[in-house]
């Protein structure tokens, strides 16, 4: 991963993210403590474990953000899962095992990438070989009388044994300077199969060997079509097709494995919706059941996949959830005691929400003026309307339900339909939005309790 210090942590997802300083502060101290353990000492790194985290807090302040924002500043393997997609293991539906499966095949497929691109130049230069032989007869070969003029030909008559040789270096000059890319080739390109059926939960079969989608996939034919391609986009499948063939998948592979185990990190959204209910007799398949599953995989146990054993020892969770209903004391004790820190994210108000919608790089503004401006439309905001949008979305997150910073979106496009509809037959114009432009828009919405709730 980067060895990004913690204040540079923090700075980065300043960049995006308004307020919540202790949960940045939190984030940025885990990621540092996977650098500092490759720091010590053998015999002591496998007994440093993570100290997983739970962001506790309403929906819209940033959260997720969060969780987004590090896979980008991280290359660390990553990955993002709903606690409430899950059910217990034996029942159809997703087991938990599986989101450490998902982190290895992104993870794979990320290096897969990676490994071809390093081998681009090579792969390109073995495709042009390749695409030479196909654009030229072998020497001898005539083109028969009186067949139809075809581009994908090239007649050649050898008179002596030099002339082949010039001849492919005149087609490579040609082919280089991109005279032959609307040339036609004929090429065998696989051929399209009906789908292997996905099987529901392979967790058992993975633990014995077995891959149904592998194993299936063999035993049906690969077929092959016969297809006539531009120059251009034959070289880009050779290349392709080269490149694959030159990725040491067993490498990339363990790589993969090494990488997870070391340095993954999976960001469990909604824990709270897995929190059983007192209410409920019987046994609950996605909710108390998905926690004791849960338990092995974050303690640390091994979890097959197709690619061998992960261990799951050194993965760092990220767990995230609103916690309206039920408090983080209703997860059953041992899971509990498996995300030792715990941070509380800020609700938001006004000074957030005018900070929201100027500042980050993504600001909703920003977003907004530069669609309008496709339109050759110019909107320009005055700083009184953007404090009145910020006082409205703060007052009806405060009457309704509190969607933090998501309130924001609604607003925007109540405030903006008609220019939004509009823009393609204003192309040229100007539109100031000031205070009595953002009160007349909304004012009836907002004075209207029954309706903003609707609307708002």
């Amino acid at each position: 991963m980067s060895d990004l210090k913690p204040y540079e942590i923090v700075r980065e997802l300043d960049k995006y993210i308004i307020g919540q300083g202790h949960a940045k502060r939190s984030v940025a101290i885990a990621l540092r403590n996977r650098w500092r353990r490759r720091q010590v000492t053998d015999d002591l790194r496998d007994e440093i474990a993570p100290k997983n985290i739970i962001l506790i807090g309403p929906t819209g302040v940033g959260k997720t953000e969060i969780a987004r924002r590090l896979s980008m500043l991280t290359d660390s393997p990553f990955t993002k899962v709903e606690a409430s997609k899950f059910t217990e293991i034996g029942y159809v539906g997703r087991d938990v095992e599986s989101m450490v499966r998902d982190l290895l095949e992104l993870t794979v497929n990320k290096l897969k990438s990676e490994q071809q691109e390093a081998v681009k130049d090579k792969a390109s230069q073995i495709a042009e070989e390749r695409m030479l032989d196909l654009l030229l007869p072998k020497p001898g070969v005539q083109k028969p009388s009186g067949e139809d003029s075809d581009e994908t030909q090239f007649e050649l008559v050898t008179s002596n044994t030099n002339e082949p040789s010039s001849t492919r270096q005149k087609l490579r000059k040609m082919l280089r300077a991109g005279k032959l890319d609307n040339r036609y080739v004929d090429r065998d390109v696989p051929d399209r199969v009906m789908p292997v059926v996905e099987i529901f939960s392979s967790a058992g079969m993975e633990d014995m060997g077995i891959n149904f989608k592998d194993m299936l996939g063999g035993l049906l034919p690969k077929g092959k079509k016969r297809r006539k391609l531009k120059v251009k986009e034959a070289r880009e499948i050779l290349s392709h097709e080269e490149a694959q063939n030159l990725v040491d998948m067993e490498k990339v592979v363990n790589q993969a494995i090494e990488k997870v185990e070391q340095s993954g990190i999976i960001f469990l959204d909604e824990i709270d919706k897995i929190v059983g209910k007192d209410s409920g007799s019987g046994p609950d398949i996605s909710r108390e059941g998905v926690q004791r599953d849960l338990l092995p995989i974050i303690e640390g146990s091994n979890v097959a996949t197709k690619y061998g054993p992960v261990k799951t020892d050194h993965i760092l969770f990220i767990a995230s959830g609103a916690f309206h209903t039920v408090k983080p004391s209703d997860l059953i004790p041992e899971l509990q005691g498996r995300f030792p820190i715990r941070v509380e994210l800020d609700s938001l108000g006004h000074k957030e929400f005018v900070r929201i919608l100027t500042e980050p790089k993504n600001a909703l503004l920003r977003q907004y003026l530069a669609l309008i401006r496709t339109e050759g439309v110019e909107v320009v905001f005055e700083d009184d309307a953007v404090d009145e949008i910020a006082r409205i979305a703060e007052e009806v997150n405060n009457l309704t339900e509190n969607i933090g910073a998501r309130r924001l979106h609604t607003l925007m496009e109540c405030l903006l339909e008609d220019v939004l509809f509009d823009a393609p037959e204003m192309n040229g114009k100007r539109v100031l939005v000031d205070r009595q432009f953002v009160d007349d828009k909304l004012k009836d919405i907002k004075t209207d309790e029954d309706l903003s709730r609707y609307i708002l």
